[in-house]
């Protein structure tokens, strides 16, 4: 008798094959090749555009910041205000953070969490590119914020979620971080 699978999906290896997938990405050995532009879907300003993003949003992001890689705009879903913590799950390349570092201006702050050392490295280039003095990337898992306790205004995420193995623990993560009466705004 041959033993079946459990059905049960391996946690680890999830997140070993997510992190090498979005790290060839980010050194432009995967997918659509070298372009800085250019991300899953092969043309980062289409797909933004098709997505709710303006041109002029698009027009202040650094070179190589849009890889096309999200589902939606959550930016557009919150009502940023200058001075406001913003936290993103998943920040990849740093497009969403780019955009809210806008918003939220030189008293606010916002912070971008990547479990994928290469979308880290990308992402702190761009930000040196630019204006971006209140931005900052850190690595880590969104199941496992390295983030304090009621520190952080707004959570946003983009497409990020939907990989995580244990989608319970960061929505445990995300309210641990939030300062009452916060806001969470996703796009999965």
């Amino acid at each position: 008798m041959t033993k079946r699978p459990s059905g049960r999906v391996d946690p680890d290896r999830v997140k070993e094959q997510v992190r090498a997938r979005y790290g060839a990405i980010a050194t432009g050995s995967g997918c659509c090749g070298s372009s800085a532009d250019k991300g899953a879907c092969c043309d980062g300003e289409a797909t933004a555009l098709q997505l709710g993003y303006t041109v002029g949003e698009l027009s202040h992001l650094p070179a190589g910041a849009n890889l096309g890689l999200g589902c939606g705009n959550p930016v557009s879903l919150l009502a940023l205000k200058p001075g406001d913590v913003a936290l993103d799950l998943g920040s990849g390349a740093g497009v969403d953070c780019f955009l809210a570092s806008r918003k939220v201006g030189p008293k606010g702050r916002v912070i971008g969490v990547d479990m994928t050392p290469e979308m880290l490295s990308r992402a702190r280039t761009n930000a040196r590119s630019g204006p971006y003095r209140n931005v900052e990337f850190r690595l880590g898992e969104i199941e496992h914020l390295p983030v304090a306790d009621n520190t952080v205004d707004v959570v946003l995420s983009n497409c990020v979620i939907n990989l995580a193995p244990d989608k319970e623990a960061v929505y445990r993560e995300a309210f641990r971080v939030l300062r009452t009466g916060g806001r969470l705004a996703v796009s999965d």
